[in-house]
């Protein structure tokens, strides 16, 4: 396996940080505080065509692979930045390129290259069904050449911000036999779908626009279904999973700015007449996360490679998220004890990362469900669920 980044990709590196480098801790302390989006940080990555990275040169994106992309959200968390605004635009876009039919692709990529659509939002999660997906309950019934769906989706990010949500339905009753096999993905267009959906506000730790959406008798035409009918649970997890990577590569990002700010300070604090990293009892706990992460990356590189490939990457998939966002929240905690009471001062902006990087041990998945997705599918144990 070759380690070493081409010049192509060290260049998006560089081009991600000089980006980062016009939206300081200021600009991220400012938008949380007052539960902002920052459009500003969005329409800089659309102007350079970032959030276009997945889409290809003939839809007039970038047409970089999952590889390209875990190094753009990587650089903007090591900045300090949060992509949460608008990485789900990269793993969302995975579906449309695999599954949709070319009239799809002509009809929507290129405005969502140029940034005149915005694909931010995936409704998948309910209130009754959690990480169950077999479960869920919004329901879309054919009538003719449309679709009729109701239903409610909750923790659903970015709503008021995107043109077009893609959405997960059932198509058919439940049936224990099978499961996987009675729900569709459809490709929803927010700025016609009027009172059919409204969106409430759900306050939650971390600024990321999080909603609890009510849908209502929301028609949606048969031509906006992306692939066959009653496949959608299949097509979700396989976005899933390149969502699930790009969530590896932002927890990456994460532990390398807890580990830049903790070592940093820890030469700088001067305390009992010695900087304070001189001390193993602070020096040792950053140089195990270090380690940590430095081999959590490995994983999330060698999934994103193998996905490039046209390969599966279920095992890669959970193993690079579960072992990046343990090794990120292990660096926060380790940063906030290297500052102590600083590091609950916004101005240092470890509190607020501290905060946002906790999110990716539940979410997209529960590390626990990764430890028996690997426990039954990889290992071969009995099911525990």
């Amino acid at each position: 396996m070759d380690f070493q980044f081409t010049q192509e990709q060290q260049q998006i590196r560089r081009v991600i940080r000089e980006i980062c480098s016009d939206f300081p801790g200021e600009y991220w302390q400012e938008v949380d505080a007052n539960h902002t989006y920052p459009d500003k940080f969005v329409e800089a990555l659309t102007e350079g065509g970032w959030l276009a990275a997945l889409i290809p040169e003939k839809y007039e994106g970038i047409g970089v692979g999952l590889l390209e992309a875990s190094i753009i959200l990587e650089e903007i968390h090591r900045s300090g930045g949060n992509s949460a605004a608008c990485h789900a635009q990269m793993y969302i876009m995975g579906i449309l390129l695999r599954h949709g039919n070319e009239d799809q692709k002509r009809r929507y990529l290129p405005s969502i290259a140029s940034g005149e659509l915005r694909l931010q939002s995936f409704g998948v999660t309910e209130p009754n069904a959690g990480s169950d997906t077999t479960r869920i309950e919004t329901y879309a019934e054919r009538s003719g050449d449309e679709y009729i769906i109701n239903g409610q989706k909750i923790f659903i990010s970015r709503m008021p911000h995107s043109d077009l949500l893609l959405l997960l339905a059932r198509t058919t009753p439940y049936d224990e036999n099978n499961r996987a096999g009675n729900l569709s993905v459809f490709l929803v267009d927010l700025r016609t779908a009027g009172k059919s959906i409204i969106v409430e506000p759900l306050e939650t730790m971390i600024n990321h626009e999080t909603t609890v959406v009510f849908i209502e008798d929301l028609h949606v035409p048969v031509e906006n279904r992306i692939g066959e009918e009653g496949q959608g649970f299949r097509y979700i997890l396989r976005g899933m999973n390149a969502e699930r990577v790009l969530i590896g590569a932002e927890c990456i990002g994460d532990g390398r700015f807890f580990i830049d700010k903790a070592s940093k300070y820890a030469n700088e604090r001067i305390v009992f007449d010695r900087p304070i990293g001189q001390n193993q009892g602070v020096q040792f706990p950053i140089a195990e996360v270090y380690a940590r992460i430095e081999a959590a990356s490995l994983m999330v590189y060698k999934a994103a490679s193998i996905y490039d490939t046209g390969q599966k990457i279920g095992p890669e998939a959970n193993m690079a998220k579960y072992l990046a966002s343990e090794a990120s929240w292990a660096a926060a905690d380790v940063c906030m004890s290297t500052y102590g009471g600083y590091g609950m001062a916004v101005e240092y902006d470890i509190e607020r990362k501290f905060r946002e990087t906790r999110l990716y041990k539940i979410a997209p998945v529960a590390n626990n469900l990764i430890l028996a997705y690997l426990g039954h599918n990889v290992l071969g144990m009995p099911r525990s669920y």
